[in-house]
């Protein structure tokens, strides 16, 4: 038989993966503080735990999906003596600061910790598409990794409990700039006689693309230091920028998506790094914390 799998917490998200450990063959009990929500789970096999406590006593593999850490705190304190000797996976969004406060907490009492960054939405558990980031005892990882893998495509980014949340946070915080990068680009084109589908399948996902090639460089010079001249020096990228402000409020967009770029590459060339690369930002990003 496959390992029980208690999934406490049923939103979007946790049903999501509740739904995935059914369809995997694992026998899943799951609980939420609202009572009688996502009645689909059982019609495919849930038990719906009456508590919390009944919920964790179900099996050895407890995977929280609540709303933020302090409602995780606030529903696992009292089950502390239930959590012992069992392995908590905490799939709810957190700080690495809390993740690791909260693996300590599980530690003093017994209890087996992974923290997990979920990388995909809710539609895409259970699918090929989706990645978990799991931080913590490398005991349990590899332990329940093959039960993991029901949800999501486990990757295990080391022992330290914060790591996975730092992870998760650091791709969204590349991915929401990019995005609104690419929603801006969409607002300058809005008033005019274009296709937003066209532009976007003929011009924007092959240049975006095209452009997510240069990281791999931009990771070198930064691990390593630059091995030539920039190819695109950052004070001819700043010279230039302010044609992007300009064009946006010709077009009657709101700059506030890439203003704040103008303003770093300026900063930059002003603190001697003009004919350096990109990479030199991020330096320059973290002096300006």
């Amino acid at each position: 038989m496959k390992t029980p799998v208690t999934v406490l917490g049923l939103g979007a998200m946790g049903t999501a993966l509740a739904r995935a450990f059914l369809a995997a063959g694992h026998p899943t009990t799951v609980w939420n503080r609202t009572p009688g929500r996502s009645r689909e789970l059982d019609a495919l096999g849930a038990v719906r735990a009456a508590s919390a406590a009944e919920a964790v006593a179900a099996g050895p593999l407890v995977v929280v999906c609540l709303l933020d850490d302090s409602t995780v705190r606030a529903t696992l304190e009292p089950l502390a003596a239930d959590l012992t000797g069992r392995t908590l996976v905490n799939l709810t969004s957190s700080l690495p600061s809390q993740a690791r406060a909260l693996a300590e907490w599980a530690a003093g009492h017994g209890v087996d910790f992974l923290d997990g960054g979920i990388m995909a939405v809710p539609v895409l558990i259970g699918g090929p598409q989706a990645f978990i980031l799991y931080s913590g005892s490398t005991a349990a990882f590899e332990q329940y990794a093959s039960d993991l893998k029901a949800a999501a495509r486990p990757a295990y980014v080391g022992k330290d409990p914060g790591m996975a949340s730092l992870h998760d946070f650091t791709l969204l915080s590349a991915m929401y700039p990019m995005l609104g990068g690419a929603a801006h680009a969409l607002a300058l084109i809005s008033g005019e006689d274009i296709s937003p589908t066209a532009f976007t399948d003929d011009y924007l996902v092959p240049w975006l693309s095209a452009m997510l090639g240069q990281l791999p460089a931009m990771a070198k010079d930064l691990e390593h230091g630059p091995d030539g001249p920039a190819g695109s020096n950052l004070a001819m990228q700043a010279n230039g920028f302010h044609e992007l402000v300009d064009l946006a409020v010709e077009q009657g967009v709101d700059p506030a998506m890439i203003a704040p770029m103008e303003k770093l590459l300026q900063r930059a060339v002003s603190e001697g790094h003009g004919d350096e690369d990109l990479a030199a930002l991020v330096p320059l990003l973290r002096g300006g914390a």
